[in-house]
């Protein structure tokens, strides 16, 4: 217990991925006290994160999903409390959580996404389908867990989906509709692991089959052209620094049966749940759901500097 002190694992927070967040972290809490951790649940919003340091956390797993977690707010309480927490720092997690700005990045550092537009209330719909043709994808640009996205498939559904998406966020993103297999690829420390191929009921990768049924396929290896495969990974790894990632997190990508692949987003505090797809990649590598927690929970740190 020593080694890592009192560890706080976050989980639940106020966001709209809440749900998932308490999954995730109860499964973390029970794997690292499995190894002994002398760890701890601790929810944002139901405790000051001030009484971390009051009661005497020196380490923090961060479990926490969506906005006000995994956007850089909780990262940068972190920082000023000295406490060193897992996964990305204050601006690496602000950015991956915005889509609009990762693609920013992405595009100017030769990375390949879907074409974009961002989308409000006076937005011409006709020059906007016009350029990204249909089906289009509108979502929230800072929400996670497919939380708001909608596949428009006519241009008469285009208004509900932009003002569903609108409800949660007020940077909407209209995205092209790119075709092939669904593809996850995890970063863990330096390292990419085995990509995940992933086949949803009617290619609905959604909430509901992400995390509450069991039709969704996952396929780990992935039968993805070995050669490609490597590819991707050595992508990813670049996808996820330059964004200033660190520790661990997940990019999601297609691939098209012309063999290109196009990067969608990167999560820098993927689920841990039974049906998360990090921990499937670990397994593939070697790596146990308890040891995966570990390592997590070694790489924290603070974006300043060591903690006192």
């Amino acid at each position: 217990m020593s080694r890592f002190g009192k560890v706080a694992v976050l989980m639940g927070g106020p966001s709209a991925e809440r749900e998932i967040s308490l999954i995730s972290g109860k499964a973390v809490l029970e794997a690292l006290r499995s190894k002994d951790v002398d760890a701890y649940a601790f929810d944002p919003k139901e405790h000051d994160l001030f009484d971390l340091r009051r009661e005497g956390f020196k380490r923090a797993f961060i479990a926490l999903h969506g906005r006000f977690g995994e956007d850089g707010t909780v990262q940068g309480a972190l920082e000023v409390l000295r406490i060193p927490y897992t996964g990305s720092g204050v601006m690496g997690s602000a950015l991956a959580m915005d889509k609009w700005r990762t693609k920013l990045v992405w595009d100017a550092s030769g990375i390949p996404t879907p074409r974009f537009a961002m989308v409000g209330p006076n937005t011409n719909w006709e020059k906007v389908i016009e350029a990204l043709g249909l089906p289009l994808i509108v979502k929230p640009a800072r929400e996670g867990s497919s939380i708001g996205v909608t596949k428009v498939m006519t241009a008469r559904d285009v208004l509900p989906a932009y003002q569903l998406a609108a409800r949660l966020d007020d940077l909407v993103i209209a995205e092209e509709f790119v075709s092939g297999q669904e593809l996850t690829a995890s970063v863990l420390g330096d390292v990419a692991l085995p990509l995940i191929r992933i086949e949803a009921p009617e290619g609905k990768y959604d909430y509901q089959n992400k995390y509450f049924t069991d039709v969704t396929k996952y396929y780990c290896p992935s039968g993805v052209d070995p050669q490609v495969e490597d590819d991707i990974r050595a992508l990813t790894l670049k996808c996820f620094r330059v964004l200033g990632c660190r520790g661990w997190g997940r990019a999601d990508l297609i691939l098209t049966p012309e063999g290109r692949y196009s990067f969608i987003e990167m999560n820098t505090s993927p689920g841990m749940t039974g049906h998360s797809l990090v921990p499937m990649a670990a397994k593939q590598a070697g790596l146990g759901y308890a040891d995966l927690c570990v390592r997590i929970l070694e790489m924290a740190s603070l974006e300043s500097g060591s903690a006192a």
